[in-house]
């Protein structure tokens, strides 16, 4: 990925960066600079070949407009981090040592958000894109484990990305100028480590949320978690109880649907059991030679598609059984019930939506459905958990299989035809709901039914037996169908 070389840099260069702008053609356009901890000025610097060329024009746009009115400016925080790994970034972020009233300057014109002016960030709208551009800034005191209590402006680009929380976060560049890697970012990346950014002890203590964003870091990017990182999320994680049950939402819903989730869970279940402590009954509880926490685990890491509904739904449909387990002395079967309400409780308390209760409730709920084995038993399950939770229960069954013990070949084989079956079913296009089918309630009342319950209940019949292949979805075998019930009941 990249080219080395090494070059001496004028001295100044690294201590003034605003100095390079105006004589950028002095290097090779794709030659950047890297600043390597404790480098100073007088010394070579470690230049790499590569590509940033995936920056948008609209974000050079934002950019440009600073540098041209003689200001610093650095893209910086997961973007460069993202580059840096082979990733398209998905949000651009922008430092400068522009103050706010500077920045509303340069951006007259543009639609500009004062998302935090306080805080010296203001969103900046280009090309109907966002970008948030921050002034350079030194976080004051830390009050609530959370958010500064107030925050300071300064002119030094380091004194900036020295706040920041993880070294691979902690890195700026510039078009021109190149990378600014100050506390190691870039050999963290190719080691893949999560690692703060000074003293971990002081950086969780400003704020409790970091504990859960090494956590996710570390799963999302498949990264382990250095020693002197890790040993101060176990003893701080008491931090968690100090931060609002969304942002712990947040930050665990993207940890569980990462590749190292599994790894993650595992290794700082302590820290999970701070917001989620009902899975501390289940970690000593041994099931087939695991603990059931550690099978739940597994199971989690084995479903491929990173789909957070089905790895919630895997997560505590495993640590529910820690009760069935007990009461059934040794048997685990028949928890669903439990396990959606726990998940519901849970769920409920970090304040997750509606839906996403309802979808992992309803796949806790069908764990144990017999897998289709023909079309029709394939359309009755689409009618009943319709065309993406069906999908999702394949893949969590699938998944399940990694957890048992013995040889679960054939049930795998099972999973796979029902997948089959199910895009057999959906490319035939077999009517599945009452909004598909062929007639409607005012088709029955032409017919001399009274409006009420009993055409909804008619309609479901007919549903039914279209489901079941005994009739066909068209409105005038339908119809006759519907007459005939009709007369039946008069009669």
């Amino acid at each position: 990925m990249f080219r080395k070389t090494r070059v001496k840099i004028p001295h100044g260069l690294l201590k003034f960066p605003g100095m390079l702008y105006n004589k950028h053609e002095t290097l090779p356009e794709n030659l950047q600079i890297i600043c390597w901890p404790g480098c100073d000025s007088d010394f070579g610097t470690e230049v790499l070949s590569m590509n940033f060329d995936v920056i948008p024009k609209e974000a050079v746009s934002v950019f440009d407009r600073l540098v041209s009115r003689g200001l610093e400016a650095f893209f910086v925080g997961g973007c460069v981090r993202d580059i840096l790994r082979g990733t398209p970034p998905h949000d651009w972020d922008i430092t400068t040592n522009a103050t706010p009233e500077q920045m509303k300057e340069c951006f007259a014109g543009l639609r500009i958000i004062e998302t935090g002016i306080k805080h010296g960030t203001l969103t900046v709208v280009s090309g109907g894109r966002s970008f948030e551009v921050t002034t350079y800034r030194v976080d004051g005191k830390y009050e609530d484990n959370r958010r500064p209590s107030e925050v300071y402006f300064t002119r030094n680009l380091r004194d900036d990305l020295s706040r920041r929380d993880f070294t691979i976060n902690a890195m700026a560049y510039a078009p021109g100028y190149g990378l600014v890697d100050i506390f190691g970012g870039r050999e963290d990346i190719e080691q893949k480590v999560v690692r703060c950014v000074g003293s971990p002890d002081l950086r969780f203590h400003e704020d409790g949320l970091r504990i859960l964003r090494a956590l996710r870091f570390a799963s999302v990017l498949d990264f382990s978690i250095e020693p002197d990182t890790a040993r101060s999320i176990h003893e701080n994680r008491s931090l968690l109880k100090n931060i609002a049950a969304e942002r712990v939402r947040d930050e665990f819903f993207r940890l569980i649907t990462g590749p190292g989730a599994g790894r993650v869970l595992l290794e700082f279940r302590d820290v999970i059991s701070e917001f989620i402590p009902e899975i501390r009954p289940a970690e000593g509880l041994e099931q087939n030679a695991l603990d059931i926490y550690t099978r739940s685990v597994r199971a989690v890491a084995a479903e491929e598609r990173g789909d957070v509904y089905v790895r919630l739904a895997l997560f505590f449909h495993g640590i529910a059984a820690c009760g069935a387990w007990e009461q059934q002395g040794g048997c685990s079967q028949g928890h669903e019930d439990h396990g959606a309400e726990l998940s519901e409780t849970v769920l409920r308390r970090l304040r997750a939506d509606n839906r996403t209760i309802s979808t992992v409730k309803c796949l806790i709920r069908a764990y144990h459905t017999e897998i289709p084995g023909n079309e029709r038993e394939m359309r009755r399950l689409l009618a009943s958990l319709g065309e993406q939770n069906t999908r999702r229960l394949l893949s969590l069954r699938r998944a399940a299989l990694a957890q048992k013990s013995g040889n679960a070949q054939a049930e795998l084989e099972k999973i796979t035809t029902a997948g089959v079956l199910l895009e057999g079913v959906l490319s035939a296009g077999c009517c599945l709901s009452l909004s598909e089918l062929a007639i409607d309630g005012e088709d029955l009342i032409r017919l001399g039914m009274r409006p009420g319950r009993r055409i909804g209940k008619l309609l479901s019949e007919l549903l039914d037996e279209v489901i079941d292949g005994k009739l066909p979805n068209e409105r005038e075998a339908l119809l006759r169908a519907a007459e005939k019930k009709i007369n039946k009941v008069v009669k």
